[in-house]
């Protein structure tokens, strides 16, 4: 008990680096569902952001800049992988909205394709940028991930020395700036949602939509940029978890894969509310990392530690079932094709 006491500053540094990729999978989902839309595919985007990041830096570092004799440039390094870490993310969100508000497809079955589509064409083009680098495990974007994992280190030890065992620079300020970037969309989103204009709106697509058409919002419209900008924020994701959490590289482990389906998860424990995704996120970091900081644990409690952010999940979806209060449930159309000839 003690020595995992003495750890917790780490658990918690480690928690925040987990929570911040379910994070921002979840607050583009949130988006897309206020909004009336459904995108179970939030695995399949956060795949689309993580490769279109690395292979779009691997191609500028490790190709351009070395045939060139060039030193690759630190901010054309970070620009180019969020633009098409986004732009590739959104595309997702782009076939989402054309099947399920164009076409009417079933959203369910449409998420779950673009999960598996995004899964094959990340480890398909992972796979080839591993053997263009030599083998697997070569891939490498050094510049990019060292920018995105880059801190003010002054601040952090000048703080750590004041505070000493606490360690308060280290857990509030040895992030990458996309950490603090994650918060501020978390709390923009909420000011979007309650004090704009547009941002009642949207509600009012996800809520009923034949009332929305009938005041003259333009429901088509809400539904296609909810899902395309709330996709390219779940790819962000994607890219967090490869150039900080696994420092620049790829693996074929199906990892993003299941944290995307925590995001999903995190959607609901969060009550749709992305002031509640921030400290949720690094609530599901602390559980899923807290075996790592228990001594002897066997093989069988690690993997029930790893369950436990799924169950608390389950209890807080039976908790807001039986309050039954408005403003925890999910929007009303969710998950529902508008049909407005039925209006």
């Amino acid at each position: 008990m003690l020595q995992f006491l003495t750890s917790f500053p780490s658990l918690l540094h480690s928690a925040v680096i987990f929570g911040t990729v379910i994070m921002l999978g979840a607050l583009g989902e949130i988006l897309a569902e206020k909004g009336g839309n459904l995108n179970l595919g939030v695995p399949g985007i956060m795949y689309f952001g993580g490769i279109a990041g690395l292979a779009s830096t691997f191609m500028y570092e490790n190709v351009y800049c070395a045939n060139a004799g060039k030193t690759p440039s630190v901010v054309i390094c970070v620009v180019l992988c969020l633009v098409c870490s986004f732009a590739a993310a959104a595309f997702g969100g782009l076939i989402f909205s054309v099947l399920t508000t164009t076409l009417r497809a079933n959203q369910n079955v449409t998420g779950l394709t673009i999960t598996i589509l995004g899964s094959g064409v990340g480890n398909f083009f992972g796979g080839s940028l591993n053997k263009l680098a030599g083998g697997v495990g070569q891939v490498s974007v050094e510049t990019t991930s060292k920018a995105f994992r880059a801190y003010v280190a002054p601040l952090v030890t000048s703080l750590d020395s004041v505070t000493g065992k606490l360690g308060l620079g280290t857990l509030l300020f040895s992030y990458g700036f996309l950490t603090y970037v994650a918060i501020v969309i978390a709390i923009v989103l909420w000011y979007f949602f309650k004090k704009t204009r547009t941002g009642l709106c949207l509600r009012s697509v996800g809520e009923n939509p034949g009332t929305a058409d009938a005041a003259g919002i333009s429901v088509t419209k809400y539904k296609y940029l909810s899902t395309i900008i709330g996709a390219g924020i779940s790819g962000l994701g994607g890219t967090y978890y490869v150039m900080v959490y696994i420092r620049g590289t790829w693996e074929n482990q199906k990892t993003i894969e299941s944290l995307g389906w925590l995001a999903v998860a995190l959607v609901i424990f969060a009550t749709w509310k992305p002031i509640r995704s921030i400290w949720g996120a690094y609530l599901f970091g602390v559980l899923y990392w807290a075996y790592f900081y228990i001594p002897n644990l066997t093989r069988s409690s690690q993997e029930i530690f790893k369950m436990i952010p799924y169950i608390v999940t389950l209890g807080v979806l039976l908790m807001v079932s039986f309050r039954r209060k408005k403003e925890d449930q999910p929007p009303a159309s969710l998950g529902q094709s508008y049909f407005r000839e039925e209006r």
